[in-house]
């Protein structure tokens, strides 16, 4: 048995892969963004994060537009667009665990970011072993995300995060409670009608069209 198998057999999965959903960390983000925008000193960091997430999104969402809608997806790599979850979990979690440490103690900054880094990468693993994408979707998640955090942390100056303790507290119960509490996000199903919308097509294209380009063929001409 590999590591990975031992990870899946050990791990809830399922559970495991809502801590990406964005009704769960885009709420946490707003209150981070709040909190930072609201000092001269984590300001900086505050816009340019906020900034890159945009970025992000809008790179992730294009790249499922350009799948669901006209089929753009590359078969070789099983690849029909950037996994959001994994995005998220790799833009937020670095700098959310940075803010939640950071300053509190000798080395916190380190040891922050790799937690956060840990969270991202159980994310993704998550999203592999619930089905919901391949591996290249998730490691084009953690690329993307994984360089709006580090950019946001290259050009701030993370000694001077640091916040109220209610602020990390509500954060921290906020992350904690909500998989268990909130029903799965309807973002994804948000993009396709965008997709199908945009495209004019009547069906939105699927993982198996890509893998299997004649079935549709197939079905389309009956």
């Amino acid at each position: 048995m590999t590591l990975l198998d031992s990870l899946y057999s050990l791990a809830p999965w399922h559970l495991l892969t809502r801590l990406g959903d964005a009704q769960i960390l885009l709420p946490a983000v707003a209150l981070t963004l709040f909190a930072l925008l609201a000092r001269a000193s984590t300001r900086r960091l505050g816009f340019i994060w906020m900034a890159l997430i945009i970025v992000a999104t809008v790179i992730t969402t294009a790249s499922k537009v350009a799948f669901i809608g006209w089929g753009i997806g590359w078969a070789d790599i099983n690849f029909t667009g950037v996994s959001g979850h994994a995005m998220f979990a790799a833009a937020i979690y670095p700098v959310l665990m940075v803010t939640f440490f950071s300053g509190r103690w000798r080395g916190a900054d380190r040891w922050s970011i790799a937690l956060g880094c840990a969270l991202a990468l159980v994310v993704g693993l998550s999203r592999v072993k619930v089905g919901a994408h391949s591996w290249s979707e998730v490691l084009a998640g953690w690329a993307v995300g994984g360089a709006v955090s580090a950019v946001a942390l290259a050009l701030s100056q993370t000694s001077a995060i640091v916040l109220r303790p209610i602020v990390p507290a509500l954060l921290l119960a906020w992350v904690a409670v909500m998989p268990f509490k909130l029903h799965a996000s309807p973002t994804h199903s948000y993009v396709i009608r965008l997709a199908v919308a945009m495209s004019g097509n009547e069906t939105p294209f699927t993982r198996s069209d890509l893998l299997h380009p004649a079935r549709r063929q197939n079905a389309l001409a009956c």
